[in-house]
Parts: structure tokens; sequence; C-alpha cells
């Protein structure tokens, strides 16, 4: 910092000039670029946003700034999508173990977690840091800050392979360190140095197995490399972990979501309750395809059934489930996939709050080499996906989120298909070109924008399940723009969790903007105008009229303070509202 003070200082004073002059944010090139061009940093080359907005942190005092750091790093922020559905997603890897999957479409890259490929992004991250779940979690979180994202509110999204087949030693070991690093980072402590992540060698580890070979496994393998054990000297120690989430309920760096993934036929009732304890709101799970045909083709290992045994197992918890659906798969054509993402919302057993459509692509180590070679499987033509694609997002209901569509996979990976990862860009464009509307979730939200308040009005959308009435409650404004929901679940019959009983239960509260700081005052954006506790109050006045004589809600560690302050008081895994006192 010092060896570039003078340069820094210059591009903070013009930077501020520039916003308080009426820049945009986030600023563009054009207005940046003169400034960075005027003060290279080393005589060459142009200082990078993060560096700027360190800049700012060091140096705004000796500048004599007038712009406040928030707008300050609002307009300088990268990659300002990140956060503005309300909070800063915090993505870990779990380590390569063995996977009870053999589905014929999954890559085998012996070095990741089962279906994980070293090229994306977060796994590459993940290895850097030895899979050690405190680097990971401290090291992207001082990342995400230095590029001006706001880390105090952070859903914690832990990938890779089947987490319900890891041990339950390392489950905890490993969602216990991620919530002491977001402890530490909070309150400007740094444990990285006294961390022990398990530092696989890759010496003479394939980078996957020819998935034609049908006797070379991945499971094998991984055997072979890393062992099947859960890690070297992890501790499954619940009140450990217990201690973290408590004090992770005041911290400065707070867990407001903690997103685990596994298969259908790993959610027993026992599971739901373990995914509870280590403090799980939302849970992904892999359906791929709605017909026992396809799913037999592709060796996935369940059927439809125990889908919607999860479903309904993961729903009267309170969960959010975010499903994976895949078109294209082996025995697959495109108007059978049509029909079957129709089914996902058609099957009131299924029905899911958020969702992730990955196209199959082509890897080499995956066993549907042998049936792309054979001639059995082929990848769809563009416009056949797109086709696909357009008639999933037009039917997509006005309750479910459409989080991703189209995995990134790099390029290289692939040995045929698709290769574009804007697909959903050109699917959403042909939909609006025709005048096709998307009302999902993510195509409403408001994010970043800026809107009158006053009109807001709520909505109300019910659907039914097999074992209970969803309620979809949102905030609109007169063009449809969602600026928060809360998903309200009341019971048909009694729910399997002794505690919830004859709760109506909150499974989701959300309110849409740019992520803001604890306490940060909101001006015209959605966050912290009331907007949550008007949903609450509503979910409330529902549960009364069915019925339920409690209101309990799946809160997050981080957010367990607020519902406090709401009238909610703590119980063994949820939090209750009695709807009897005053009537």
């Amino acid at each position: 910092m010092e060896a570039h003070r003078e340069q820094l200082l210059a591009i903070v004073i013009e930077v501020d000039a520039a916003i308080a002059a009426g820049g945009t944010a986030p600023l563009p090139n054009e207005v940046l670029h003169p400034i960075l061009r005027k003060y290279p940093r080393g005589g060459r080359g142009f200082f990078s946003r993060s560096q700027i907005i360190a800049g700012y942190r060091a140096l705004a005092r000796d500048a004599g700034v007038f712009i406040d750091e928030r707008t300050f790093v609002e307009h300088l922020r990268m990659r300002p999508v990140r956060t503005q559905s309300g909070v800063t997603p915090v993505t870990v890897l779990s380590k390569p173990f063995p996977c009870p999957g053999e589905c014929v479409f999954c890559p085998n890259d012996v070095r990741m977690p089962k279906s994980y490929l070293s090229e994306e992004p977060g796994c590459q991250r993940a290895e850097n840091n030895g899979f050690d779940p405190y680097l990971q979690t401290y090291n992207r979180l001082r990342a995400l800050r230095a590029i001006g994202h706001n880390t105090d509110k952070v859903e914690l999204i832990v990938l890779g392979g089947t987490w319900s087949f890891y041990p339950e030693d390392y489950q905890v070991w490993f969602v216990r360190r991620c919530f002491e690093a977001m402890n530490d980072f909070g309150c400007g402590v740094d444990g990285r140095a006294a961390a022990q992540p398990d530092r696989i060698s890759l010496e003479g580890v394939p980078r996957g197995v020819d998935g034609r070979d049908i006797d070379v496994s991945y499971n094998r393998l991984v055997r072979k490399h890393f062992g099947s054990g859960a890690a070297r000297d992890v501790s499954g120690d619940w009140g450990s972990l217990e201690a973290a989430h408590h004090e992770n309920e005041g911290a400065a760096c707070r867990c407001v979501g903690l997103v685990l993934e596994t298969r259908p036929d790993h959610v027993s009732q026992r599971e739901v309750l373990r995914l509870r304890r280590l403090g799980a709101t939302k849970v992904q799970l892999g359906l791929q395809s709605m017909s026992d045909e396809i799913l037999g083709l592709n060796k996935r290992g369940h059927d439809v059934q125990q889908a919607r045994d999860a479903m309904r197992r993961l729903r009267d918890a309170g969960f959010k489930v975010l499903a994976h659906w895949m078109p294209n798969l082996l025995g697959a054509t495109p108007a059978a996939d049509v029909a079957d993402y129709h089914r996902l919302f058609d099957d009131a057993a299924i029905r899911p709050d958020e969702l992730k459509i990955y196209p199959c692509s082509l890897v080499q180590s995956a066993e549907l080499m042998r049936h792309h070679e054979s001639g059995a499987w082929r990848p769809y033509v563009r416009d056949e996906l797109i086709d696909v694609l357009r008639a999933a997002i037009a039917s997509t209901p006005r309750y479910c989120r459409l989080s991703r569509v189209i995995r990134d996979i790099s390029s290289k990976d692939i040995v045929v298909g698709n290769r574009e990862s804007n697909m959903r860009e050109v699917a959403e464009r042909a939909l609006d070109e025709d005048g096709e509307p998307r009302v999902d979730i993510r195509a409403r939200e408001l994010r970043g924008d800026r809107f009158e308040h006053e009109k807001l009005v709520m909505r109300s959308t019910e659907y039914a399940t097999d074992h209970s009435r969803e309620v979809f409650l949102e905030f609109v404004l007169p063009d449809d723009r969602l600026a928060g929901f809360c998903r309200l679940s009341l019971p048909v019959d009694r729910r399997a969790i002794e505690e919830l009983a004859d709760s109506a239960l909150v499974r989701e509260l959300h309110v849409y903007g740019a992520s803001l700081s604890l306490g940060e005052a909101a001006g015209e954006r959605p966050q912290h105008r009331g907007l949550g506790q008007r949903l609450l109050e509503a979910a409330a006045e529902r549960a009364r009229e069915a019925g339920c004589p409690d209101l309990a809600v799946i809160s997050a560690v981080g957010t367990r303070a607020y519902y406090r302050r709401v009238g909610f008081v703590d119980g063994p895994l949820y939090q209750h509202r009695n709807l009897t006192i005053g009537v």
C-alpha cells in the first residue's frame, strides 16, 4: 500500500469526484479507465478495482473524500450480481470421497468429489485450499470483500458428491470449521495459519477415469489415493458445533443460510434431523428425471417414488428444496423432456422451490462415452436444446426460482454437445422476442433496482402438495417485479417431526435487493424496510385461519436473533410463535 500511496490517493480522490458528479454504479470503463491511465501502477498497468477499494479503505481519511464507503464500493464493485439477491453466497467443496451412485452421465474426476471437475472455478479454489473448510471459507470471504461485496450475511453452499454418504464425524467437523471461519473473519481474527488441511498429493492421481473402461471405477481410485475415512484427526463433536453456531448468532459475518446436497435415496427421517441439527435450511436434491425408465437406463440408483418420499420428508421438515433436473439423458428425446419437465410441477409430491436445469454434457470420464460411441446417445443439436429450455423456462411457476440453466463446465472438458455457457440468455431472449412471459422468481426479483415502496402490493399463490397446503406470499410492484416473499406450509395431517406436530411452518422468508450491511439504512431498497415482518404477520394470520396453534420457522443460525426480535422463541431445532395468545 505504501509503495503506491501517491497513485492510489489520487485515484480515490478522482473516483470520489466522479461518483459525486452522478456517476452510475458500477462506474463504466469509459469513466474509470481514463483515471487509471493517469495513475498507472508502478508506472505501467492498471490498478484493479479491488486494489482501489483497498486504497479507499486505507486512505479515505487522508483523501478527504465525501462519499461513504458503501457508495464508493457500490460504484467499484466487481460482479455486483453476486449479491443482488440479498445475501452473499460462499461455495465450498467437501473432499474427494466414494459415492454410492453409478450414474452413466456423471464425471469421474478422481481429484474432485464425485460429479465435479477440476476446471470448475469453485473446484480450483477447493483444491488450492487442500479441501480444508476453514481455509476455503475464510479465503473466499476475503476475496469477496476485496472486490466490494458485503460479507455480513452469507449463504454457505457446501457441494461435493453425496453429502449424506460422508461419515457423520466429517460432516460435523466440516460445518463447524466453516462456521469458525465466518466467526473469525467477522471479528478480524485470522486463524488460517493454524488450519491443517488434508494436503492431498495429486502425484500419480489421474485426472479422470476412462468412461469406456467399466473395470476402472472412481470409487476404487479414490480409496486407493485418498482412503475411505472421513479426514485426518477430525472431531465430530456436536457440542463444539453448537458453540460455533451460538457465536455466529451475533457475529459480524453471519450464516443466513446453509445449503447441503444429497440424493433422494439417502433422505431418511434420521438424515433429515441430522441435516437440521447441522444448521441446514436448504437441500439440493438430484432428481434428474421424472421417468423411472430414464432413471434406470442412466443407472441413477433410485426411482421417482423415492424422489417423492424425499421431497415429502424435506418439505415436512421445513427445508427449501432446490431440485436438479437433466434433459438429454440417455434414452430421452426433446419432446419427452418437455413433458418430463411439466411433471415436476404437475406431480403434487414434487413441486420444488428452486431448480437447476443441467442439460447432459458428455465428458471423457463418464460411462456415457460408451453409449455415445455405440450410437445409443447423442447430444441435442442447438435448436433442440433451445426449444427444451424455452419450454421449461416458460412453464416454471411463479413460486419456483430457476437458479441456474446450464452447468458451468469448461468447454475443453466437453467431448461433444453444447459449449455455450450463455444458453439461458439465448432461450430467454427468444421468449421475450415472442412475447412469452417469464414469471419464475429469478426473472422477477428486484435485485438492486430502486422502487417506490408505496406501490408494493401483497399477492398470494396457493398450491397443494401430497401432505401440505403451500402459500406463497409475495410483495410485488405493478409490473410484477418481486421485492420479497414468504413460503408458508400449512399441514394437512400431523408432521413427522414431533417438535412441529400441528405447526404451520415458514420455510423461507426472503427480501430482495443488493445485500446491505446489518443495520444499514435502506432508502428505497427493499431490504430492511419492514417487508419481512409484514410477510410474517400475513403468514401468522393465514396460519390462525387454518387453525394452527403455532407458527414455526426453519431459521438459519445467523437469523435466529432476527426472529427473536419479532416474537419467536427458540425450540430444539426450530423457532416458534404461539398463535393462541391474545386470541
